[in-house]
């Protein structure tokens, strides 16, 4: 395979990159399965997956389990002999870029992704390779930040993988070999997966990226055994867009917009534009099966600093969104920011736990980190805002209207919480999320829709040179929203963390460096070096008797972190 990338910045150039990239086969190329087949059957039921959280041995979805609290409940690797942590192996992958992984092991067994999706099994205790899958990618790929891919989803015999060039592929779980694939949408309009998918009772469930070229965004359920696409449920409803016409955002805060404006606009346009208004969904539903729910997060809306081509609320941007499972059709939803013009979209995907309602009393929640630096608290029943936490991080003239010169405005556009995926403590009440201080200038222009894969975004948020940049830690209780403990890095964090039973906190920075935190107080009791920035997803499982985590190392793109290609897995010596 051939890959020609063309990069598009904005000039906030490290900061957001959006690529074209095309790849050919050539003559004599390799299959896309080389290798040999996993040596044992593999089979991982409904029952399996809908008990994941309570299984040690096995890491079974993207977040641990369908309430996605990336909650590991094995203590065998714990605060007291932590500092004892040494490599058991490292898995060199063939590609050297951004790596955002989250591996899924069962029964001994690693399967894990790589930009330009590639997808590996490995034996998840030694690291010998079984078989590896190279995605034919078609002619046009169009995506935001990076060639990046955050992991497969597992079900049955087979493996399921988003692609750059906007397919569902399901592997073969023993063999690598392609069942079947299908396209999920046109990536010459501007989609784009690098998200993973959800597969629950023989749905697979996947959303859309293209929020920055005009897309109109999605999630849809397809069938496991044959691709068949099962239903379709828009982030940009035809009609009813518009909304409520808010003031204010989610905190009450007033958000400056003409709505009398806006409204005239509206009218004129007739809401016409919903087919390029942007929504895409970056990050994996939650799943209460109960009530059968998929909960998720809408992102941007398009384009993303210019207002004036989209009047109104812009749903479901924005937003938590609760559908029916089994249909797709609407339940109930809550917007973060309305008409967002500072890109603060809602990407890191919620978590299902009880908290306190406005009563006193335990309700069924779900959770969500955004890009504003607060950890939204909900209710389940209605999607209704409970509490939000203490900002974690500085906010600073929110909510300054971007200028053509540029208006200052913290946090910045990558947030807060990005697309970083929280972590749930339930002995102590916390959900544990990785930040950003970025302080940015946000600048906005003129901008018609460009039609096509081009980059769409109506001006540009540029980093002060001048203003130093890092990474927070922070971890809130949910129940009152009081940020308990923080823990700074030097450098803005970007990636996932994963909670554990022996009182651990796992995550990575963009220096290479890998660590364990106390859950409880935040302190640091581990480190090592990837040299790559450790930008993925962290897991943990067993083999035998023996506990393992695994962190990918292969840096970030959209924050120019050092490239790697490796995945680094841990244990205690014998």
């Amino acid at each position: 395979m051939n890959k020609n990338a063309l990069a598009i910045a904005s000039s906030a150039l490290l900061l957001f990159a959006a690529v074209t990239a095309s790849a050919q086969e050539t003559p004599g190329a390799k299959p896309p399965t080389t290798g040999a087949a996993v040596p044992k059957p593999v089979n991982v039921t409904q029952e399996q997956l809908v008990k994941a959280g309570a299984d040690p041995r096995n890491w079974l979805h993207t977040q641990g389990n369908y309430a996605q609290t990336r909650y590991y409940p094995g203590a065998q690797i714990n605060a007291a002999n932590v500092a004892k942590l040494r490599p058991a192996f490292v898995f060199q992958t063939e590609v050297v870029e951004s790596m955002e992984t989250a591996p899924i092991v069962v029964d001994g067994v690693m399967y894990l992704t790589t930009s330009y999706n590639h997808v590996y099994a490995i034996d998840a205790a030694s690291g010998k390779e079984y078989w590896h899958y190279k995605h034919k990618m078609g002619p046009v790929t169009t995506f935001c930040c990076g060639p990046n891919n955050r992991g497969v989803a597992i079900s049955g015999g087979k493996v399921f993988m988003g692609t750059l060039d906007a397919k569902l592929v399901a592997l073969d779980a023993q063999t690598g070999k392609l069942a079947w694939e299908t396209q999920v949408a046109d990536p010459e309009k501007g989609y784009s997966e690098t998200m993973a998918p959800t597969v629950v009772e023989d749905k697979v469930l996947i959303g859309t990226n293209g929020g920055e070229y005009g897309i109109r965004g999605f999630l849809k359920a397809f069938d496991a055994g044959s691709g068949k696409l099962l239903w379709t449920f828009y982030t940009i409803p035809e009609k009813g867009h518009e909304g409520v016409w808010a003031q204010n955002d989610a905190t009450g805060r007033d958000m400056h917009r003409n709505i009398e404006r806006e409204k005239t606009a509206f009218a004129e346009s007739r809401g016409a534009f919903y087919e390029t208004l942007g929504g895409g969904v970056w990050m994996n539903p939650a799943i209460d099966l109960k009530e059968r729910t998929a909960w998720f997060v809408v992102g941007n809306p398009s384009p993303d600093l210019y207002g004036e081509e989209r009047p109104g609320d812009n749903l479901y941007t924005d937003s938590l969104v609760a559908i029916n499972l089994d249909n797709g059709t609407y339940k109930c939803h809550s917007q973060y920011v309305a008409h967002d013009v500072w890109d603060l979209d809602a990407v890191s995907p919620p978590i299902l736990v009880n908290v306190r309602g406005k009563d006193g009393k335990t309700v069924p929640g779900v959770i969500h980190g955004g890009k504003t630096g607060h950890v939204y608290v909900h209710d389940r029943r209605d999607c209704s805002l409970i509490r939000f936490s203490e900002a974690m991080i500085p906010q600073e003239n929110m909510w300054v209207l971007p200028t053509a010169d540029g208006a200052r405005m913290l946090p910045g556009a990558n947030g807060g919480v990005e697309w970083s995926p929280m972590a749930w403590d339930e002995k102590n009440r916390l959900a544990i999320a990785l930040n950003l201080h970025q302080p940015m200038t946000y600048h906005v222009e003129t901008a018609k829709y460009p039609g096509g894969s081009k980059l769409w975004l109506g001006g540009a948020f540029k980093a002060i040179a001048s203003e130093k940049q890092w990474g927070r830690v922070a971890a809130v209780n949910v129940d009152t929203g009081k940020v308990v403990w923080k823990h700074d890095t030097e450098q803005p964090l970007i990636g996932g963390g994963l909670a554990t039973a022996g009182g651990l906190f796992f995550f990575g920075e963009g220096n290479g460096r890998f660590n364990a935190l106390d859950s409880k107080t935040g302190k640091k009791l581990w480190s090592f070096n990837c040299s790559a920035g450790a930008n993925a997803q962290p897991v943990s499982y067993q083999v035998g008797k023996k506990q393992y985590v695994a962190m990918g190392c292969g840096g970030n793109t959209q924050l120019d972190f050092k490239r790697g290609n490796s995945v680094f897995v841990f244990s205690l010596p014998d």
